[in-house]
């Protein structure tokens, strides 16, 4: 029988590449975005961005590797994701995976990750503390929310996707989020 060596999250970190993340020990492969992912993941930034910069909310994060559960080692790089000012205050400045989870992750649906796996991730994200996640879907331009002990809501165009308690105030027409992929 063979045993299998599970990485830690030191290892990940050790091997600088950004093409895996780490479920429970394992490996997995991360494909480069395509063109919907990439424009709706960079548009997310720049609304997000410059709402939590103009409100001195915190830092908002570009696939950064979040490290969400120990022994054996997860580690997570939402496509976005945002910490409050609190939070990143209290981080201690190193390089590396920020050991914790992120206040709001956002996951883009694309070629390689079906929606059923993004919401097996976003739970694995509210399992480790995370409060709201966004999943994005541009074929059928809707946005799952999911925040723990709630049912996941799903919006569409037309509709408004809010920060609710983690970014108050913040407002995004989904009409005005999918125009980018027009």
């Amino acid at each position: 029988m063979a045993v299998r060596h599970l990485v830690t999250a030191e290892e990940l970190e050790r091997m600088g590449s950004k093409d895996f993340e780490l479920v429970r020990g394992e490996l997995v492969p991360v494909t480069p975005a395509g063109y919907q992912h990439g424009a709706l993941a960079a548009f997310l930034t720049i609304e997000l961005g410059a709402y939590v910069q103009s409100h001195n909310l915190g830092r908002v994060f570009v696939e950064v590797g979040y490290k969400l559960f120990s022994n054996p080692d997860t580690v997570r790089g939402p496509d976005v994701s945002f910490l409050s000012r609190d939070r990143h205050a209290a981080l201690k400045r190193r390089r590396g995976f920020i050991h914790g989870v992120p206040d709001l992750a956002v996951e883009v649906v694309s070629f390689d990750k079906t929606l059923a796996e993004l919401f097996a991730k976003a739970g694995e994200y509210l399992e480790a503390g995370t409060p709201l996640v966004w999943v994005v879907d541009p074929d059928t331009r809707q946005v799952a929310v999911h925040r723990p002990g709630q049912a996941v809501a799903t919006l569409s165009a037309g509709e408004t996707l809010d920060g609710g308690d983690v970014l108050p105030g913040f407002p995004l027409l989904l009409s005005t989020l999918f125009a980018e992929l027009d």
